[in-house]
């Protein structure tokens, strides 16, 4: 086994066996064992229903599919197989039977057997349902115990986990157009429902195995685990019209104006990789002409040599002519160090952007820290934050005090899930975080930093090992590619239209970076990142994608130019309707064609342009397309 497979991790390149399949009038597509984008009218009605088995530290074990077998006709299918979770000491197996009928049901059987003892958090059957249909709709829960209750599934990112009220359910559904339901039963165990935006996951998870139950379970060998999910579509007096159009067709997607107001482009910044060494002259060119603002440096200052972090933070600054965005990491007891940090700063003559206070071991900024800062460090932090270094959920378990601060905390896309297709679901989830802060805390900035591939650590882990987190299980081997770089698109589009005020993305050099840390090869996301930064202090004007989940459009405008970097989130090629025709406009396309060039000579190919005109384009997988033009 590779070490992507111990991970989960599949290449970008690796092909993904999917096809498309009918229900009556629903439409799926089954990949790689799971059945997702359940639709119907092109209306998404469930994202995904899948088997999971979540380790002792919530960690997903991959499974291997096979056996398969599918039949399927034009209006119903049959599908089997058997899957196997190997990682470590646990080994579970289970057999999945799905059945799709031409009246619009679906059931999706689960029988698994433990073929070792093992600790784990849950195992079963998971059902998510789509934000974008579902988030503030009216729906109705049945429970355990016979009752059936009119609830609506939260607007802004829920705080509470499980959701309340969407505990021991048997069934929800949802309205899914005037008269028309989408009904989901459980079988085998109570189920409950969380809000996976606190993880950037673009859906509410209806699980098995309540929360409030000890976990890890001990599983012993033998052990059998038999579940089932039914969706069952209702129209008015059980009438439900077909699709429009057969499952899996495409027409070209659009982008359009979304005629709300402009915002500013928020400040961009790279994280510096620890342990650090001095940036090389190329190098630091290459990153100097990103038009970053900031960089962000980790002062842990319970170690003996934090002052020496800060010193290199202080000179790769300088190198590249930007300021420092300073998250210090306070002593889990005893002194805070903050007036250490003051004395540091004035020695070496430097302030910073914005000071992050934080506390190891607590999940967010504690209230008497932001008072001690607040004390020892105005003079040199030009703004001063709390919040967490991880994930919402943690901001959301432990509020941090918020008196005038701005609010930072962090991101990454694979709490849940590591495969292609989850991944760019997620950015729709961001936007949904940035709303809700928003509404809660109006007019305090909102700074996420940092933003990685995967998580840094593991903050809701059972085992010590598992919770430090780093080394190798940090390296997505897709930090290189093309996908790396169009997610990033698709995620600052939905972060900086939410008014983000800054963003910090990966790191400077080395396998979480934007370039090779010798060679200074650039990564595809390195010109992603400098297309935005050359429009910093510009405006951004929101845009809407026909089709959210594959186009990811991005519109700047500076000094009476704009810039439209448009990406492709999928394995295929896309074709792409703007929002208007282009004159006297000039294009740079960065896909598989270009991508090797662009990596060793990126001088050569940033300065590449080909002349544009028209409202169409073709894109490549996962390529990201940039024209500029003038304004009307």
């Amino acid at each position: 086994m590779t070490a992507e497979e111990d991970h989960g991790i599949r290449s970008a390149a690796e092909p993904s066996k999917s096809t498309w399949l009918q229900a009556g009038p629903l439409t799926a597509l089954f990949a790689d064992g799971d059945l997702r984008r359940i639709a119907w009218q092109e209306r998404e009605v469930v994202r995904r229903v899948h088997g999971a088995v979540r380790d002792r530290d919530w960690g997903t074990v991959p499974g291997v599919v096979r056996d398969l077998g599918i039949a399927s006709s034009a209006t119903s299918f049959r599908i089997g197989y058997l899957r196997e979770h190997r990682l470590g000491g646990i080994h579970f197996e289970w057999r999945a039977e799905i059945r799709g009928d031409d009246d619009g049901t679906i059931r999706f059987e689960f029988d698994g057997v433990a073929k070792s003892d093992f600790l784990a958090n849950r195992i079963g059957l998971c059902l998510l349902h789509p934000i974008r249909e579902c988030a503030g709709a009216a729906c109705r829960t049945r429970h355990a115990d016979g009752s059936a209750v009119e609830r609506t599934f939260p607007e802004h990112v829920a705080a509470e986990q499980p959701i309340p009220g969407f505990t021991d359910l048997a069934g929800v559904a949802h309205e899914v157009a005037p008269g028309t339901w989408l009904e989901v039963l459980f079988e085998g165990d109570v189920f409950e429902t969380e809000d996976q935006r606190n993880w950037i996951d673009a859906s509410f998870k209806t699980y098995s195995t309540p929360l409030r139950l000890p976990f890890p379970v001990a599983v012993r060998c033998g052990t059998r685990i038999r579940q089932a999910v039914v969706l069952r579509l209702r129209g008015p007096q059980g009438r439900v019209p077909p699709s429009p159009r057969p499952a899996g067709s495409r027409e070209p997607a659009s982008i359009s104006l979304a005629g709300t107001g402009e915002v500013p482009v928020p400040g961009i910044g790279l994280g510096i990789p620890s342990p650090s060494g001095r940036t090389g002259t190329q190098q630091a060119r290459r990153l100097a002409g990103m038009g970053l603002s900031h960089l962000r440096a980790d002062l842990h200052l319970a170690r003996v040599d934090w002052a020496e972090h800060l010193a290199a933070a202080v000179r790769e600054a300088g190198d590249l002519g930007t300021a420092l965005e300073l998250a210090l990491h306070l002593p889990p007891h005893g002194a805070d160090r903050l007036d250490e940090v003051a004395w540091e700063l004035r020695w070496h003559g430097v302030g910073c952007r914005r000071a992050l206070i934080l506390r190891e071991g607590f999940r967010s900024t504690r209230p008497g820290d932001l008072e001690a800062a607040r004390r020892e460090l105005p003079l040199h932090a030009e703004a001063i934050g709390t919040g967490t270094a991880a994930d919402l959920y943690q901001f959301h378990l432990e509020p941090p005090p918020l008196d005038g601060a701005f609010l930072c905390w962090s991101m990454n896309p694979q709490v849940h899930a590591t495969d292609d297709m989850s991944l760019f679901e997620t950015p729709e989830a961001a936007a949904h975080q940035m709303a809700t802060l928003h509404r809660r805390h109006p007019g305090l900035p909102r700074v996420v930093s940092p933003i990685t591939l995967r998580p840094r650590s593991n903050p809701v882990a059972t085992s010590i090992e598992a919770e430090a987190g780093g080394g190798p299980t940090r390296i997505d081997p897709r930090q290189p590619t093309l996908l790396a770089a169009a997610w990033t698109v698709a995620l600052f589009k939905s972060l900086a239209e939410g008014g983000a005020a800054a963003l910090t993305f990966f790191e400077t050099t080395g396998p979480l970076g934007v370039m090779e840390s010798g060679s200074g090869l650039v990564f595809p996301v390195y010109h992603v990142l400098a297309d935005i930064g050359e429009f910093a202090r510009g405006r951004i004007v929101p845009t809407r994608s026909g089709d959210p989940a594959a186009l990811h459009p991005l519109l700047l405008r500076r000094d009476g130019m704009q810039r439209l970097l448009v990406a492709n989130g999928t394995p295929g090629t896309l074709c792409v309707s703007l929002p208007r025709r282009l004159k006297g406009a000039r294009i740079r396309t960065l896909d598989e064609s270009t991508a090797e060039s662009a990596m060793a000579r990126p001088e050569r190919f940033r300065s590449g342009w080909d002349p544009f005109e028209g409202d169409r384009l073709e894109l490549r997988p996962y390529a990201i397309a940039t024209l500029d033009f003038t304004e009307d």
